[in-house]
Formats: C-alpha cells, structure tokens, sequence
C-alpha cells in the first residue's frame, strides 16, 4: 500500500488539534474576557470564593494583572479566614473523636448497615445488628478470690452479686446472731471482697 493510496488517508492517525495548529494554544483559544481586550484568551484564572470550577479566559498580561490582585480571602473577617485554615488541614470535612461517640455522629442520618458476620469471639460486638455483647472482663487474681469469698461463680452478674452479698451479711452480721461475733472476721472478708469486686465495676 503506497501512501497514496485511498486505503491509507482512511486510516492514517491524525495529528491532535494542537499539533495542526502548530503548538498554537492561542489558535482555538476564546477572547479575553478583560473589558476593551480582544487578543485571544487561552489563560484561566479562578473566579474566586463561592464560585469554585469556574475560570475567566484572561490573555497573558491581563491573567499576570489578575492574579497580581487575586486574594482568594476577599471579604472574610480574619477570625474566619483562620478558621478556614485550620479546616482545610482537615480536608474541610467534620471530624469526630474516636469510639462510640464519635460513630453516632458520622452515621447520623444514614440507613443502618444489613450485613451479618460469623464473629464466634465478638471481635466485631456491636457492630452487626443483633450481635450479641461481648463479655468484656478481666478477671485478675483478686477477683477470682473475691467471686471465691462470696461463694459466686467467676460469670455471676451484677445483680446476682449484689443479693449474694446481701444474704451473707444478714447469715453472719452480729445482730441476727443474738450478738454472737464469732462470724465477725467472716462478715469482713464478706464486706472486703464485695467492695473489691464493685471497685472492679463487676457491681
């Protein structure tokens, strides 16, 4: 096939526009929207503050004058302009702390998630619907010796402590036993391990 050739004209890949017009940015260009100019304005400059994404078409010396006087912060009050430099750190976008707090927040308003997930160790507790609590405790030694004194297992609820405690502090208090103090260091164990475990928010 000769270049020539008809075949050859249709398949060709043409140049890009800039390239036809000889690395021309002017060529296609619109006017520049300067009052009293009509040189071709291939330059954008912003618009500015609320009119974001949109340009002026400026020449090359009226873009340079622009820009020389372009303040983005036109009009603001300075505590404002602060402000705005300390969101757009962020991104411009809200943030909360971290933790369930700050999850309410940022979900405020939008449908809760349908998904379900196979989580034998509640390592995802709460964050399924209808995922069951997790049993987040730390059962140290003192503890153990605690749930041991009140005759309680190491799973006893909060309720199930509490009327544990109160029925062995009527059994051995001083005063039900007609006076008889022999169950007195009993009661204070009692008392001891009751107020270990409620400082251990177990009660």
């Amino acid at each position: 096939m000769t270049r020539k050739s008809d075949l050859f004209e249709k398949i060709r890949v043409k140049p890009a526009r800039k390239a036809r017009a000889g690395n021309n940015p002017e060529a296609d260009a619109p006017l520049c929207q300067h009052p009293g100019c009509d040189k071709p304005g291939p330059h954008r400059a912003p618009k500015g503050r609320g009119r974001e994404g949109e340009f002026f078409n400026f020449c090359l010396d009226h873009v340079r004058e622009y820009n020389k006087s372009y303040n983005y912060f036109t009009g603001m009050a300075a505590d404002d302009v602060i402000a705005y430099q300390r969101e757009s750190a962020l991104g411009l976008r809200p943030t909360w702390k971290l933790g369930h707090n700050g999850a309410r927040h940022r979900d405020r308003g939008r449908p809760s998630p349908r998904f379900s997930v196979d989580d034998p160790f509640d390592v995802f507790e709460g964050t399924a619907p209808g995922a069951r609590p997790a049993e987040r405790r730390t059962v140290l030694a003192a503890h153990r010796h605690a749930f041991e004194t009140l005759d309680l297992e190491e799973t006893a609820e909060r309720a199930e402590i509490r009327a544990q405690f109160k029925a062995l502090v009527k059994r051995h208090h001083p005063d039900v036993n007609g006076g008889d103090r022999s169950g007195e260091h009993r009661l204070r164990e009692i008392i001891q391990a009751y107020n270990t475990l409620k400082s251990a928010g177990f009660c």
